[in-house]
C-alpha cells in the first residue's frame, strides 16, 4: 500500500465511524484532546522505551492528525508539504539534541491576528 493510499484509507475509516465527513461527530477541538492523549502515550514509549509502543503511538498521532485536518478542512498532504517547504532549506546545528535554526523566521511572540469575522464566515485572518 502507498502512503496515498494509506491516508485515503485512513480517511475512509475515519468517515465510516462518523469522525468526518458529512456525518461527522468530532470536532477539530475533540481530535485535538486526542492528539494530546496519543501524544502522552508516544511519551511513555519514548521514557520506557519500548519500540513497539513508540510505533503505535507515532502512528495513531499521525491517523489523529490526518483526520484532525480533514475537520478544518485542509488536506493532511497539503500541511506536510506546507511544513516540508518551511525547513527544506533551514540550516542551524544541533543544540542538546534538537535542531535550533540559524536564522529564525517564525516569532512565536508576536501575537495573533484579531478575528474580524463571525461564526461561519472565513476571513483573510483566519485562513
Amino acid at each position: 500500500m502507498t502512503t496515498q493510499e494509506l491516508i485515503e484509507a485512513i480517511r475512509t475509516w475515519g468517515e465510516e465511524r462518523n469522525i468526518i465527513g458529512a456525518n461527522a461527530k468530532a470536532t477539530t477541538q475533540t481530535q485535538f484532546v486526542k492528539l494530546l492523549e496519543e501524544v502522552e502515550e508516544l511519551n511513555v514509549a519514548i521514557a520506557i522505551p519500548d519500540h513497539d509502543e513508540l510505533v503505535d503511538a507515532v502512528g495513531d498521532c499521525t491517523v489523529v492528525l490526518i483526520l484532525l485536518s480533514e475537520l478544518a478542512g485542509v488536506k493532511f498532504e497539503d500541511c506536510l508539504l506546507s511544513a516540508y517547504n518551511e525547513i527544506k532549506e533551514r540550516t542551524g546545528k544541533i543544540v542538546d539534541g534538537a535542531f535550533v535554526k540559524d536564522s529564525p523566521d517564525d516569532d512565536f511572540n508576536d501575537p495573533l491576528p484579531e478575528r474580524t469575522c463571525t461564526d461561519g464566515e472565513v476571513c483573510e485572518s483566519c485562513q
